[in-house]
């Protein structure tokens, strides 16, 4: 039987109030993880906050290892996740939502794999994100009415900071279409776990050099308090969706 989780970034702490959920602490080898449980038509939905609750976790320091090993020893096989993005793109504007397809990591400093052997694990990312959650997450945004931009290529940086617009320029040139800080490792450490991994990303901002807008965070967080719902409700249908479709 499938177990499904939702990972949520920025902004997602306000969804504590969208249900009653049960604190779970979940031990590993990397710390100790809080996830949060609540029933979901007769079944546990896992919500794991990215940041924390009191967002109190920069992208660069966010245990990613621990997050996804506690996930995967909860039992979890399926992971909807949500990021917050900028546009490369002028055509995907500010509070587009973008179902990634592929991705490019220019982090560094970030665990590359669980670390759970001696040796070093090669994973296979030839699709980076499952394909199955995918279709489920096309299928169901098509039947509910969320427009859901069905491919793009991700590139994730380490942050703090955002880019510069040599930077921009650059991510462009290589064929990205949107960039944020938070995607990677997760999306190919769940990979490495055998969970099953899809990401809708939230257009917050256009990147620097593509309007003459500075980029302030507290914007960023304003539209993902805004589209935080929305996600999680396109989630939750997808859940039941596939429920209701067990082929997916």
């Amino acid at each position: 039987m499938n177990k499904y989780a939702i990972i949520g970034g920025t902004g997602a702490e306000h969804l504590l109030s969208s249900a009653e959920w049960e604190d779970i602490l979940i031990s590993t080898p990397y710390g100790d993880v809080l996830l949060k449980e609540a029933d979901f038509e007769g079944e546990k939905l896992t919500l794991l906050l990215r940041h924390g609750e009191q967002h109190q976790y920069p992208p660069h320091l966010i245990n990613y290892r621990a997050n996804i090993l506690a996930l995967r020893n909860h039992g979890v096989t399926d992971v909807f996740a949500a990021n917050a993005v900028g546009s490369l793109r002028i055509d995907l504007p500010p509070e587009s939502l973008i179902l990634l397809s592929d991705f490019i990591d220019f982090t560094h400093g970030r665990p590359l794999d669980l670390g759970e052997t001696s040796k070093m694990t090669h994973t296979d990312c030839s699709e980076p994100y499952s394909a199955e959650l995918r279709t489920t997450l096309l299928e169901t945004s098509a039947e509910i009415g969320t427009p859901l931009f069905p491919r793009a290529v991700y590139l994730c940086t380490n942050g703090p900071r955002y880019e510069s617009p040599a930077e921009v320029r650059l991510f462009g040139e290589w064929g990205a279409d949107v960039v944020g800080m938070t995607g990677l490792p997760e999306a190919y450490l769940a990979r490495e776990a055998n969970m099953r991994y899809a990401c809708v990303a939230v257009v917050t901002n256009y990147a620097a050099g593509l309007d003459a807008k500075a980029i302030r965070h507290e914007d960023v967080e304003n539209i993902m308090r805004q589209k935080n719902q929305e996600i999680f409700e396109l989630f939750l249908s997808a859940i039941r969706f596939a429920k209701n479709n067990p082929s997916q």
